[in-house]
């Protein structure tokens, strides 16, 4: 079934699924992979922001890296270039025309400005946080590839006409086209890929559409996706050498294979789905590093909120607990704020791009 909420999500299965796979095998053992694969689905479902009060009169102030589907700061502006902008559309500076904003903030796969970003990524390997910072960086520079060509910001560039998917998947068979045409571009905003849905998102899908300024533009998404997949094994081989700009492999042409096999071969519309197809892949020790158990819980007494909370509801005050200060879960919120701060503050500026 589409998700006709337009979230603007790659999904589960690559940013848990593969990201835990790429983390091996650049040579990261199950216990670090698990907290780099966690923490970089973690940034499409950490979605609360504010101040966190405990009963013993301790606070902690966390941001949101995500928006709900239905949320109305999608239509701030201010709030679009704090989260989609430096957490899911990292501008590409494709322009050099310093009056271009838009132009220069629409995403690039591998630009200099995202490998700036897994520098300063790289260079807090040190911190306590410094494995979430890492798995924060890997959905960003994912999102580079399955993002390109949009903006994370309201603007006509945005616009999707024609859109089809092609090849012989035809998972949204008898209608898609109508849909995404017709009813979806009167319904969402031009924020991001919100009128292509999630097409950008699916690593089967192989599909084109036109925009304000180009007509066909095909996309495969299953050669970008294990390019991203390639590209991130190497930047984690470069974290552990604590050497941002070594000359490191990427994925072997065995594990290679099966990763773009598991990409054809599971045309499934829903990502739940096929998440659990690739976890139960790891489990099976179909990759060159051996069987791995491995899950994800967004929130429930299992999920690194209700771990550090006690709870994975946001309640008045929270009991404070003594393992608060080193678990996942703070330790991922502080990662994110160090991002931001990062791209907003540090990167983007040194470009001529001027961001909240």
């Amino acid at each position: 079934m589409l998700n006709i909420k337009g979230r603007e999500i790659m999904q589960i299965d690559f940013h848990h699924g593969v990201t835990y796979v790429a983390a091996r095998c650049a040579g990261f053992p199950h216990v670090d992979a698990d907290i780099i694969a966690y923490a970089a689905q973690y940034v499409d479902d950490a979605t609360s922001s504010g101040i966190v009060c405990f009963d013993n009169k301790a606070m902690y102030s966390r941001i949101s890296s995500a928006h709900k589907s239905v949320d109305s700061r999608n239509l701030d502006d201010v709030e679009n270039h704090l989260v989609w902008l430096p957490f899911h559309f990292l501008p590409g500076n494709e322009s050099n025309d310093t009056d271009g904003f838009i132009e220069k903030i629409v995403c690039r796969p591998d630009s200099e400005i995202a490998r700036e970003m897994l520098t300063a990524a790289v260079n807090d390997r040190g911190k306590p946080y410094g494995l979430h910072r890492l798995g924060i960086a890997m959905h960003i520079y994912a999102d580079t590839w399955a993002h390109q060509g949009f903006a994370g910001v309201l603007h006509e560039i945005n616009e999707v006409e024609n859109a089809e998917e092609l090849g012989n998947t035809k998972v949204f068979s008898g209608g898609l086209e109508k849909f995404l045409n017709g009813i979806l571009d009167d319904a969402l905003p031009p924020l991001g890929h919100a009128r292509a849905n999630v097409l950008p998102d699916m690593p089967f899908l192989v599909w084109k559409y036109d925009n304000d300024r180009q007509r066909g533009i095909e996309r495969d998404n299953r050669e970008l996706f294990c390019r991203a997949a390639d590209a991130m094994c190497k930047t984690m081989r470069g974290y552990r050498q604590n050497d941002p700009r070594a000359t490191a492999e990427g994925i072997g042409p065995d594990d290679a294979g099966k990763i773009k096999d598991l990409f054809q071969r599971l045309t499934i519309a829903d990502g739940n789905k096929r998440h659990r197809q690739w976890l139960a892949a790891i489990g099976k020790g179909n990759f060159s590093f051996g069987s791995a158990t491995l899950s994800y819980a967004e929130d429930g007494k299992n999920s690194w909120k209700g771990q550090a909370l006690g709870t994975s509801a946001d309640l008045p005050v929270h009991t404070y607990r003594n393992t608060f200060l080193t678990s996942n879960w703070k330790l991922f919120h502080d990662a994110l704020q160090q991002h931001r701060l990062t791209v907003l503050h540090d990167i983007l500026p040194k470009y001529g791009i001027c961001a909240a």
